[in-house]
């Protein structure tokens, strides 16, 4: 494994514990704000922007942008994607230790079982440490993106009035994020070509489906239980991610014969910690302090 490689790796640990905890923050500011109206983007916007704890919530979730768009651009996307997902651990523990927020047993199991099965998945990986795999075809990346993207906008239209609807819109935001970070690893393969990032087509991919991914993951921290809601969008961004690996970016793929029957283990551990999701709740009990600044 080359040192780029590994630099990328612990800036991926570093991610998935930033991030987690920047979700955690923007849940407690989005339960106090009124519900996201998708007809009112703009509005809806500037009131959670009115909380700040959601404030420090997006202050936490970019400086987690910043440290995952460098590991995207050191390592290859599967093995980046596969250790945030590993970080997904952390979720419980903080959540519970840090934010006090109640972790049922059923959510405990439920994300170690995500977490396992994305590690898992990770596992059958072989070969994909020597170089970032940054190469793709546009045609390729185009495809995958807009089709990832529009299975994600699709649930959240059919979310609205569903028994688990916090994580039905959790899903779609991971799957808007999936499909952003997909480009953002397109847009920073091309950073050893002297190319500047902020010219590059894929740009406004990244913009979009972030900022639309944002608001629907407000939404989805305002109806569902954050534990479960925070662990299917980490699961789907997660999953949508590694696969894009040997899809568009040509990580390599291992040969042995018993690798169908490992991912088959690793995918039933992650569809059965989705089934160990509780129907969503509207989150109460939240402290109503707002961070004083120093």
């Amino acid at each position: 494994m080359s040192l780029s490689v590994q630099v990328g790796l612990l800036l991926a640990v570093a991610t998935a514990l930033t991030s987690i905890v920047g979700f955690l923050y923007k849940h407690r500011g989005a339960v106090q704000a009124p519900d996201v109206d998708f007809r009112r983007p703009v509005r809806s916007s500037l009131v959670l922007f009115g909380s700040g704890w959601y404030v420090l919530g997006i202050a936490v979730s970019m400086a987690s942008w910043g440290l995952h768009v460098s590991a995207l651009a050191l390592a290859p996307i599967s093995l980046v994607q596969s250790v945030i997902a590993g970080g997904l651990v952390l979720l419980t523990v903080v959540a519970d230790k840090a934010f006090g927020l109640t972790v049922s047993r059923r959510e405990w199991i439920g994300v170690a079982l995500a977490a396992a099965g994305l590690a898992f998945l990770a596992a059958t990986l072989e070969g994909a440490a020597r170089d970032a795999h940054a190469d793709y075809e546009p045609l390729t990346i185009a495809a995958y993106v807009g089709i990832t993207a529009g299975i994600g906008l699709a649930i959240a239209a059919v979310a609205p009035g569903r028994a688990r609807s916090g994580v039905l819109y959790g899903a779609s935001a991971g799957l808007l994020w999936g499909a952003s970070d997909v480009s953002i690893k397109g847009a920073t393969g091309n950073l050893d070509t002297g190319l500047v990032l902020l010219i590059h087509p894929l740009v406004a991919v990244i913009v979009i489906a972030s900022l639309i991914g944002l608001l629907v993951s407000a939404k989805s921290l305002q109806v569902g239980a954050p534990v479960p809601v925070i662990a299917v969008t980490a699961v789907a961004a997660n999953s949508a991610t590694i696969a894009s690996g040997p899809i568009v970016f040509g990580d390599p793929m291992p040969s042995e014969p018993l690798t169908l029957a490992a991912r088959l283990v690793a995918f039933a551990l992650v569809i059965g910690a989705a089934a160990l999701t509780p129907a969503p709740v509207r989150a109460a009990g939240i402290d109503d302090a707002e961070p004083q600044p120093a």
